[in-house]
C-alpha cells in the first residue's frame, strides 16, 4: 500500500503527535533533543516521522537557535584556477567543521558583491569568507554592524574588523626572480596583474627587489599589465617578444597569464626554457600537466582556508575577541620552464 502520507498534504508535526499518540510539545522535544524522553515513546515519534515522510524545517529551527550553520564565501571568479581551487579547498573545510556553504562569483564587480551580501544577510548565515574583495568595502560595514563574522583570505582590510590569512606575496615575486637571477637571467620581464590589484602590486614590489639586490636596473618596456586572465598573458608576451631587446625570461604574476606567455613565445618559433624561461604564481593543478611543467611560486590554498576557516570559528564563537592576522608564506616550485641563461 505504500506510505500513508497524503499526496495532496506536506504533514506537520501534529499529524506527527496525532499519529504517535502524544502530544506536539513531545514530538519537538525528540526532534530537538531539548527534554528526556522514554525510550519507547522516541520510537514511536521516529516511526510515525518514517511513514508519514515529515522532514522537521531545518531553517526554521536553525534560526530559533540563532544559528544555520551555513557559509558565504565570496570570490572573484570561479572559473580561475586559483579561485576555482580555493573555494573547494574552502568548501572541504567548511565541509569537515559542520557548516554548508553558499558560494557567490562576484566577477570582481563592486555592486554584485554587494547584492551578494545582501543575500547572505537575508539567509542568515554564521559568517562569510571574502577571497580577494574588490577595491571598495563599503557594502562590508553592513556585515559587521549585523556582527556577522568575515575573515578575509588574501589581504587585510584595516578599516573594518575582520581578520585575515594574510599571502607572503612579496616574497613570493622575490623567490621568482631571485631564482631567474641565480639563472643568469638580467633581462627579466614581468607580466603584472591589473593596476590596483594588491596582490599583483606586492608580486611585483618583489620583483623590483630581486632587481634591486643584485644591482639590476629594471626596464620598463619589460614590466606590462595583464588582467591575470590567460589572453592577457598571451598579449603581453607578444608585446615583449616584438621590442628590439626582447627578454631572456618572464615573471607572469599568476599562473595563468604564465600560461598564455608560453603560448605565444611557441607561436613565435621559440622554446621554453631555451629561448625564454618562464615562471609562473599560484601553483595551481594546471601547471604540473603542461609540457613544459611551470616553474612557479606556490599559495598553498588548502593551508590558506584551513586558516581562515580557523579564524572564522574562533570569531563566530567569540564575537569581542581582537582582530588577527595570519600570514601565510609562498614557495618556489622549479619545474621545467626555467632554465639557464644563454650566453653570448
Amino acid at each position: 500500500m505504500g506510505k500513508d502520507r497524503s499526496a495532496s498534504k506536506i504533514p506537520t508535526i501534529r499529524d506527527v503527535a496525532q499519529r504517535a499518540g502524544v502530544s506536539a510539545a513531545t514530538v519537538s522535544h525528540v526532534i530537538n533533543g531539548t527534554r528526556f524522553v522514554s525510550e519507547e515513546t522516541r520510537h514511536r515519534v521516529l516511526a510515525a516521522m518514517e511513514a508519514l515522510e515529515y522532514r522537521p524545517n531545518a531553517l526554521a529551527r536553525s534560526l530559533r537557535r540563532n544559528t544555520t550553520h551555513t557559509l558565504g564565501v565570496i570570490v572573484p571568479d570561479n572559473s580561475s584556477h586559483f579561485f576555482a581551487e580555493m573555494a573547494h579547498s574552502i568548501e572541504e573545510e567548511s565541509w569537515r567543521r559542520g557548516y554548508s556553504v553558499m558560494l557567490c562569483n562576484s566577477r570582481g564587480d563592486a555592486q554584485k558583491e554587494a547584492a551578494y551580501i545582501e543575500v547572505l544577510l537575508q539567509r542568515h548565515v554564521d559568517g562569510v569568507v571574502l577571497v580577494a574583495a574588490g577595491e571598495s568595502h563599503e557594502h562590508l560595514h553592513r556585515l559587521v554592524a549585523r556582527h556577522i563574522p568575515v575573515v578575509a583570505i588574501g589581504y587585510a582590510i584595516p578599516e573594518l574588523k575582520i581578520d585575515a590569512v594574510l599571502v607572503g606575496n612579496v616574497r613570493g615575486g622575490l623567490l621568482a626572480t631571485q631564482h631567474l637571477l641565480t639563472l643568469g637571467h638580467r633581462r627579466i620581464a614581468c607580466i603584472t596583474g591589473p593596476a590596483g590589484a594588491i596582490p599583483s602590486l606586492d608580486r611585483v614590489a618583489g620583483y623590483r627587489q630581486a632587481l634591486k639586490e643584485w644591482q639590476v636596473e629594471p626596464y620598463e618596456p619589460w614590466i606590462v599589465e595583464g588582467d591575470f586572465g590567460f589572453e592577457s598573458g598571451y598579449l603581453a608576451a607578444q608585446r615583449l617578444l616584438a621590442l628590439a631587446e626582447r627578454p631572456t625570461a618572464i615573471f607572469a604574476c599568476n599562473d595563468s597569464m604564465a600560461i598564455g606567455a608560453m603560448l605565444a613565445i611557441g607561436e613565435a618559433g621559440l622554446r621554453v626554457p631555451d629561448d625564454l624561461s618562464v615562471v609562473g604564481f599560484d601553483n595551481t593543478s594546471i601547471t604540473a600537466y603542461i609540457n613544459p611543467r611551470l616553474t612557479t611560486v606556490e599559495q598553498p590554498h588548502r593551508q590558506m582556508a584551513e586558516v581562515g576557516l580557523a579564524l572564522l570559528a574562533e570569531r563566530i564563537a567569540e564575537w569581542e575577541r581582537p582582530v588577527q592576522q595570519v600570514l601565510v608564506d609562498t614557495r618556489l616550485v622549479v619545474r621545467g620552464s626555467s632554465g639557464q641563461a644563454k650566453t653570448g
